[in-house]
């Protein structure tokens, strides 16, 4: 399952944005929170990541904070909320507004949200209202742009989402650093990565 991304945002738009690792572009679904903290294309950006796997299709769901994951995860344990309708609350209502609303058993308010009727809204109210008390209340969503100094860290990163070991891509990651200089970009340092483990690649893909 991919837990993270951190690449370049390659596209943004309404519900979703394109984070290209590698030459890969992920499409990724979040809120308007999110996107509209997320820097512009083409910066580099790390988005966490909620994979929902079905029958027909792949499903990834990003988020700039952990708080906003977990307000996710919440939300999807109701019946009848999937990941869209999810997202659809998160970009309606802050999580504040969210356990207000669920401790009032206020159901107008989240039928605000698209796809939330009032037979919906009662069952979130039923079913949330012992659980919101330990959820966190965020005023906004910052994001935290990549680190400079932890290009390293980022590169095997993203080359753990795309299947390699870590222990495999570390010396390819270490040698390519001292070759391209410590002032190299993630874009340089990623593709050398993948040119220098391309003849690797049976050995180094994880269940290869």
């Amino acid at each position: 399952m991919i837990a993270q991304l951190t690449g370049r945002v390659e596209a943004l738009a309404d519900g979703t944005c394109v984070i290209d690792v590698g030459g890969v572009g992920y499409l990724v679904q979040a809120s308007s929170r999110t996107l509209s903290a997320l820097p512009p294309p083409p910066a580099a950006a790390r988005v966490l990541i909620e994979t929902h796997v079905r029958e027909d299709a792949i499903l990834l769901y990003g988020f700039a904070e952990a708080a906003e994951r977990d307000w996710f995860r919440l939300l999807t344990t109701v019946q009848g909320v999937g990941g869209k309708v999810a997202l659809g609350l998160l970009s309606t209502l802050s999580p504040a507004d969210l356990i207000a609303a669920i401790a009032a058993g206020d159901k107008a308010s989240l039928s605000r949200a698209p796809g939330v009727g009032p037979r919906l809204a009662a069952r979130m109210v039923t079913e949330l209202k012992d659980k919101t008390g330990a959820m966190p209340i965020t005023p906004g969503i910052s994001y935290t742009p990549v680190p400079a100094g932890g290009i390293a860290e980022d590169v095997l990163s993203a080359l753990v989402n795309l299947g390699y070991r870590r222990a495999e891509a570390q010396p390819i990651v270490d040698r390519v650093l001292d070759r391209l200089g410590a002032g190299a970009g993630f874009d340089a340092v990623i593709r050398d990565s993948l040119r220098d483990l391309s003849p690797n690649t049976g050995a180094s893909r994880v269940g290869a």
